[in-house]
């Protein structure tokens, strides 16, 4: 039986998260950057999903979305949400919670355009998590925006954009032998945001 201390170094949890992801990039076969959102609506109903990470830093995690889908509408109405990160396999997972921002318009632009043509297409295609009659119906606004637009980006539409969540509570979770996980929670609160950092019971 293990009887050594946590493996999860007490350190700034934006240095340790770089460590974690670089490694999981090297190991998961598929989107190591998929992660969990959940949202809630105002009167707390929850709803979880997977989307792509696609930025982070000590300011945050970023992802984007179709503001008019269901979890675009929970965000606006609910603006805090909770991430998670599972890499089965490094046996680890990352919980994030905090408040959320939306990107700004160049930010949201940039990334828009950084896209394959065909996934700026299809963004601008869809009326995200409504009901689709037919999936044809889909498929003739995808062939109508290409003939519209033949050469060059896409314009990205006002409905599509992204969010930050600035993170309070960042717990980092390890698989251990016999059940004996590592667990360590950072959490910040207050005017200095300074982190404090405890283990937590597996």
């Amino acid at each position: 039986m293990q009887n050594d201390e946590s493996a999860i170094p007490q350190s700034d949890p934006f240095a340790l998260f770089e460590v974690w992801f670089a490694e999981a990039k090297e190991s998961e076969p598929n989107d190591p950057n998929a992660m969990a959102l959940a949202t809630a609506t105002p009167d707390g109903l929850p709803s979880v999903r997977m989307v792509l990470l696609k930025g982070h830093g000590p300011d945050g995690f970023v992802f984007y979305t179709n503001v008019e889908s269901r979890k675009g509408e929970q965000i606006r109405a609910n603006m805090r949400a909770a991430l998670l990160f599972h890499w089965k396999s490094q046996r680890r997972q990352i919980r994030i919670e905090g408040p959320l921002e939306e990107v700004t318009e160049a930010e949201a632009d940039a990334y828009f355009h950084s896209r394959p043509r065909v996934s700026q297409i299809g963004s601008a295609a869809s009326d995200q998590s409504r009901p689709l009659a037919d999936r044809r119906v889909y498929l003739d606004r995808v062939a109508a925006i290409e003939e519209r637009y033949p050469e060059g980006g896409i314009p990205r539409p006002p409905h599509w954009t992204g969010f930050r969540l600035s993170p309070r509570r960042i717990e980092f979770w390890h698989d251990r032998q016999y059940r004996l996980h590592d667990r360590r929670l950072f959490s910040r609160d207050g005017a200095d945001d300074a982190w404090s950092n405890t283990l937590l019971y597996p």
